[in-house]
């Protein structure tokens, strides 16, 4: 493979794969300082908008345009706790290449690069004006591959 094939597939890989953080508010823990699981839906929310925006997208955009993405699973795996003012990382990877749904893993960690949570998400391209599903747009495609 030459140089230029690397750089390419290095591009790609990063553009499929990006770490995003969040820190713990305390209005997200309970009395005990622990992170309710119901607030990792939330920092998964952020993570993916996040991951769309690192490629140029736009998820304002995208529904402007008459795309949206409602949430079709929602799978978590909690290891261990985060807590109060925690430092988090979460690493979102695209599964594979969108068609109808697309598919998310993530990977929580803390400050202290422990795996906190893993977890996996599947969303369905909607039509804003039908609500019927829909392909994956073009445009989205193009920058998965470039």
């Amino acid at each position: 493979m030459n140089v230029q094939n690397l750089m390419n597939l290095s591009r790609q890989n990063s553009m499929k794969s990006h770490n995003t953080f969040v820190k713990v508010r305390y209005a997200e823990t309970d009395q005990m300082g622990v992170v309710h699981h119901g607030n990792y839906a939330e920092y998964l929310e952020i993570a993916r908008l996040d991951w769309l925006s690192a490629l140029g997208i736009s998820y304002k955009s995208m529904e402007e345009e008459g795309v949206m993405l409602p949430v079709y699973e929602l799978h978590f795996k909690f290891i261990k706790s985060a807590f109060f003012d925690d430092e988090l990382r979460i690493e979102t990877s695209l599964v594979k290449t969108p068609s109808v749904k697309i598919e998310f893993n993530y990977e929580v960690y803390n400050q202290d690069n422990q795996l906190l949570t893993t977890a996996n998400t599947v969303l369905v391209f909607m039509n804003t004006k039908s609500r019927r599903p829909m392909k994956c747009p073009d445009y989205i495609l193009q920058k998965l591959t470039v």
